[in-house]
């Protein structure tokens, strides 16, 4: 695979974002919260899209606290998994900022026991991707110009499958198995950030979609969900033998979020060996993320689903 590298580039590199407002889905530990506290390091505006409201005030203080101006930073409630909690939450923020910059599309739910969403959903697939499906649709016209959408996918991407000609496999009406739903839920995020670049580019607005991965990075994800065997791998050996930290594991969707030379279309990912941690650098989807007719079907069953329709249409 050919990458282009980014010369081991870091936190240290954001330029400067005073003025420029940021949305950070699951903002309250893990890639979210170092991107929260890298952002306003900065000077970015964030508000902290979080499920629990408490706890994202707790996040808030705890920033603060370590130096970061208190005015930065903005709490909001949202449940990604329910359809109702993402538009409340999308028109309060639109009541609010004229304005966004730049939204990191970040939260996520890795392999719980099955779960359905308020909506009837897979709650992965509800959570990882419906509700950002939603959330992007339903705030996309308060980007500019130079506005990013910033997917976080996974490299388990790879091995995910869709199987959108089969509602119930989506629904988790059979054979349910918690890591492959969460593989399927991460192809939609890298499928739906190509998508939305094309789609964009045919619209002609500048608005880039771009897709990151953090490698292998150690979170609480691996830890507040998954069941089994699973669970004693990431937290046993995985994580502490293997990963690397959030605050590095961040780093490719910073990038994203900020470099000046990030194309629409682009996937940031580590450019160590397998991906699995090291610097940002440009990184290739799977064959079915790129797939622009996969694409296009995702898209429609995404609309369909939520009820969000973005008026842009493919090439």
């Amino acid at each position: 695979m050919t990458r282009t590298r980014t010369q081991h580039w870091t936190a240290d590199a954001i330029p400067d974002l005073t003025g420029r407002v940021h949305v950070v889905t699951g903002a309250t530990s893990g890639l979210g919260l170092a991107t929260t506290r890298a952002l306003a390091l900065r000077g970015g505006r964030v508000v902290l899209a979080v499920r629990d409201e408490a706890k994202g005030h707790r996040t808030a203080a705890a920033l603060a606290a370590d130096g970061i101006a208190p005015g930065l930073l903005t709490v909001r409630r949202v449940d990604l998994a329910d359809l109702d909690s993402v538009r409340a939450f999308a028109e309060a923020l639109r009541a609010d900022h004229p304005r966004l910059d730049v939204l990191v599309n970040n939260a996520g739910v890795m392999a719980p026991p099955r779960t359905l969403s308020a909506q009837g959903h897979e709650l992965q697939f509800a959570a990882n991707h419906l509700g950002h499906f939603a959330l992007t649709g339903l705030l996309l016209d308060r980007l500019p110009e130079d506005g990013r959408v910033v997917t976080v996918s996974s490299l388990m991407h790879r091995q995910g499958d869709l199987r959108l000609d089969d509602p119930a496999a989506l629904a988790a009406e059979r054979g349910y198995a918690p890591m492959a739903f969460y593989q399927r839920s991460k192809l939609a995020n890298a499928v739906f950030g190509q998508e939305l670049h094309r789609r964009l580019a045919a619209a002609g607005r500048p608005v880039r979609s771009v897709l990151a991965h953090p490698g292998y990075t150690a979170t609480s994800l691996q830890s507040r969900d998954v069941t089994g065997f699973a669970r004693f791998f990431y937290s046993r050996i995985g994580n502490p033998l293997l990963a690397q930290r959030p605050e590095r594991g961040a780093l490719p969707q910073l990038y994203a979020a900020t470099a000046p030379d990030v194309a629409g279309g682009e996937f940031i990912g580590p450019d160590g060996a397998g991906e699995l941690r090291g610097s940002p650098t440009r990184v290739k989807p799977s064959a079915t993320a790129a797939d622009p007719e996969t694409g296009r079907r995702l898209w429609h069953l995404s609309e369909e689903l939520t009820g969000v329709r973005y008026g842009l249409t493919a090439r």
